[in-house]
């Protein structure tokens, strides 16, 4: 599978911006969808879960403030962040588990301004 993430770019905080992560192929047979990100010296962390069934899970630091959907039509996965903070600054990258791989696709940067 490929994953074309998109949607990245420069923001000053409180702002926001969605994130789209189209994929090459129907993402209705992947276990779950998920967004992770890493920042400059900083190890790469998950940052949301959507499933098949669409259960939603989140990292603590953006509970309340992003939000991760899909579109299976689309086979396209959306993050919508909101209130964004410098501490989100990072590249985000996408990824497809389909039980046995984990797929990545390439990243997109976000930076947030203070």
């Amino acid at each position: 599978v490929q994953l074309q993430a998109s949607g990245g770019g420069l923001v000053q905080a409180g702002g926001s911006l969605r994130l789209s992560c189209a994929a090459s192929v129907s993402i209705f047979s992947f276990n779950a969808m998920s967004w992770y990100r890493q920042a400059p010296g900083k190890q790469r962390e998950l940052v949301a879960v959507v499933t098949s069934g669409d259960r939603l899970n989140y990292t603590d630091s953006v509970k309340g403030r992003f939000t991760i959907s899909r579109d299976n039509a689309k086979n396209t996965v959306y993050l919508q962040m909101n209130s964004l903070k410098p501490e989100d600054t990072a590249v985000y990258y996408c990824a497809a588990w389909d039980g046995a791989r984990l797929s990545w696709g390439q990243g997109t940067l976000v930076t947030v301004s203070s």
